[in-house]
């Protein structure tokens, strides 16, 4: 092979070698524009359900005393009900039934060891079934039943 082709076959070896190199990086650009957008678009999903949840939860203290009333009409030694904001809850129903909730706790006559719970289904649209609200167990004090 004389010197000019050889020349020329590594010239062509090196465009050739360039393009493959600028491809791989063209297409590393667009995978992390491509993932640049899913981070958004999750972060956008993630802020939209903060806002939701935020909504719900000032519909829920709007609605306080229906909470309260629907507590103390459980047991007739219930006097008073505190409800614990910062342990609220949201769920899905699980397996067997695939309804959402928002968990709603707190304690009765101002004794520190009691408790009890409210469930309340959400609605396909996002609002809140008060209608629905519903309790599993009774108010407890130690983790036992009001008798």
């Amino acid at each position: 092979m004389t010197k000019r082709t050889k020349i020329i076959l590594a010239t062509v070896a090196s465009i050739v070698a360039l393009a493959g190199i600028g491809g791989c990086s063209m297409t590393q650009k667009e995978n992390n524009k491509q993932d640049k957008k899913v981070a958004s678009s999750k972060k956008d999903i993630k802020d939209e359900n903060e806002a939701i949840k935020q909504k719900q939860l000032a519909y829920l203290k709007e609605h306080e005393q229906e909470i309260i009333d629907y507590v103390k009409a459980q047991n007739p030694k219930v006097e008073s009900v505190q409800i614990d904001w910062e342990e609220t809850q949201w769920s899905d129903g699980g397996l067997t039934n695939p309804e959402y909730y928002i968990n709603v706790f707190g304690r009765i006559n101002n004794i520190e060891d009691s408790g009890w719970g409210v469930d309340i289904p959400i609605n396909d649209d996002k609002s809140i079934d008060m209608e629905g609200m519903f309790m599993l167990h009774g108010p407890t004090i130690g983790g036992d039943p009001i008798a």
